[in-house]
């Protein structure tokens, strides 16, 4: 896979996947662990969850140009590592549930979170600059997309590993107190100890409290033990994110002197020749990238509504999968987080070959293209939502029950079928994104613009509590019909600049 490419991919892709994994067991759980933890029923959470996912990108850009302005990429990148263990050091503390000084512990929980966005952006997009970096060398600058196809399918494998030890930690931590996983119970306890429990969902609570082991009597007590355990866990599995930052870590610096130089490279004899590029030509390609950049939030608007109203859909609408390993179960919403990363890893090989055969017969398509196409494939799957949604009960219906029985839940291959729609249009769009950016920039620009393209996903992503406000307020398959429109409409802006941008691109 790495034949022919140059060396420092297979040391930037390693420490990369590490860090992903770390990440992706946060992200896994993330919105439900605030949920549960801190007793939210509204949308506080998705809040949350969405502004610490926009300022990860968008501290992307100060991470792209600090590393601009000293030319020490090797050094923000080792530096961001470590901002990202402490902030994951801080939200494994297991500080007691339900939580008796909300203030200070979600004060910390903030900071913690904080320290991670600030070190991913230090980490992300240099790490990919440095990548691209790799391929301004003649002899490999044929094979930039494929390299950055590789970077980002290594990217998965970590990601695709992380829900699955995240949750299978988190129900061991359960079982290994007497008590059974059920999904619903978490809410259960908070709206019980809270006193907004309706006389429906307290009936179901008793029937669920006895089927997951308690034997006692007094459900308040039972409430806080349970809630106190479920949480646990979710401390633990932060602490499998740490283990990853510290192997990431190693791996880096390890293989880090097989990575280019930037400052080095600079006073190089031939360097001026990359460099040296007419004022007219590189407004010309900003303005390409910015383009780009404005469309593409559409996107990152849909896809990460994995980690908020598709988790949510999991956790309340869906039968969840259950596979018993003896020791601990892999059963939870989170589980179904590990289906995008997993078909990533299986599905690049393929998207390579097909987009290398096409190649080599000549229908070759162009990147901005690939970037439309991959705009219609995601309104394809929350299309598919949405026909899948129909007949379903509103959120505020199903809580006033206390959730949906078993058999009144959807398949859970609606979510599977999605998930591999949606990374189709992931690997039409992300990989090659970051590879049309990496081409088109300014050489001086490389890092900054890579912040930038980070900062779309940014934008995208502050604006995701807003899917969880409608998923609470409108009927379900309506929510999904949102992210349908906003796919469309970016494929069809996409499509109207397209030979402007295959111009820019040549």
């Amino acid at each position: 896979m790495f034949k022919n490419h140059p060396k420092g991919l297979l040391g930037a892709a390693l420490s990369n996947m590490g860090e992903r994994f770390g990440f992706y067991v946060m992200m896994a759980i993330l919105l439900l662990f605030l949920d549960f933890k801190f007793g939210f029923q509204g949308s506080q959470s998705s809040v949350i969850y969405s502004i610490f996912y926009a300022m990860i990108y968008v501290l992307a850009l100060v991470g792209g140009l600090i590393a601009d302005r000293t030319k020490k990429y090797k050094s923000t990148i080792t530096i961001g590592l470590i901002l990202m263990t402490l902030g994951y050091v801080l939200l494994a503390i297991p500080t007691p549930t339900p939580v008796v000084n909300k203030a200070l512990i979600l004060g910390l929980t903030c900071v913690g979170l904080f320290a991670i966005a600030f070190g991913n952006g230090l980490f992300k997009g240099n790490l990919q600059a440095v990548v691209g970096q790799l391929y301004d060398d003649p002899k490999y600058a044929d094979r930039r997309e494929t390299g950055f196809q590789i970077f980002y399918m290594f990217i998965n494998v970590g990601a695709m590993f992380a829900p699955l030890m995240a949750v299978g930690l988190r129900n061991w931590w359960v079982q290994s107190h007497g008590f059974a996983f059920n999904a619903d119970l978490p809410r259960l306890c908070n709206q019980w100890l809270s006193g907004t429990i309706t006389p429906e969902a307290s009936e179901r609570f008793g029937e669920l409290a006895s089927a997951a082991g308690y034997t006692g009597s007094d459900l308040g007590t039972f409430a806080g033990q349970y809630l106190n355990i479920f949480v646990e866990g979710y401390h633990y599995s932060f602490a499998l994110a740490i283990a990853a930052m510290l192997i990431s870590l190693v791996i880096f610096l390890v293989n880090k002197r097989t990575l280019p130089d930037p400052a080095a490279k600079k006073v190089q004899a031939g360097t001026a020749a990359t460099v040296e590029m007419d004022t007219k030509e590189i407004r010309t390609r900003l303005y390409a990238l910015f383009a780009v950049f404005a469309v593409v939030i559409f996107f990152w608007f849909s896809f990460h509504q994995n980690g908020q109203t598709l988790t949510l859909f999991a956790n309340e609408y869906t039968r969840l999968l259950h596979l018993d390993l003896g020791f601990t179960t892999l059963e939870g919403a989170e589980v179904f987080q590990a289906f995008n990363p997993l078909f990533v890893v299986f599905l690049t090989p393929i998207i390579i070959a097909l987009f290398g055969w096409m190649k080599a017969k000549g229908w070759e398509i162009s990147t901005p293209k690939k970037i439309a196409i991959g705009m219609g494939i995601a309104a394809t799957a929350f299309g598919v939502m949405s026909l899948g949604s129909i007949g379903l009960p509103t959120y505020a219906e199903a809580q006033a029950v206390g959730g949906l029985s078993e058999v009144a839940r959807t398949t859970p291959f609606l979510l599977i079928g999605t998930y591999l729609i949606l990374t189709v249009a992931e690997l039409f769009i992300s990989p090659l994104g970051i590879a049309f950016v990496s081409k088109v920039a300014p050489p001086q620009y490389q890092g900054i613009m890579q912040g930038c393209w980070l900062s779309t996903t940014a934008v995208g992503n502050l604006f995701l509590f807003l899917g969880v406000v409608a998923y609470k307020s409108i009927p379900i398959w309506a929510t999904w019909l949102i992210f349908v429109s906003v796919c469309a409409i970016s494929m069809t802006l996409m499509l109207c600049m397209l030979k402007w941008l295959e111009r820019v691109t040549k």
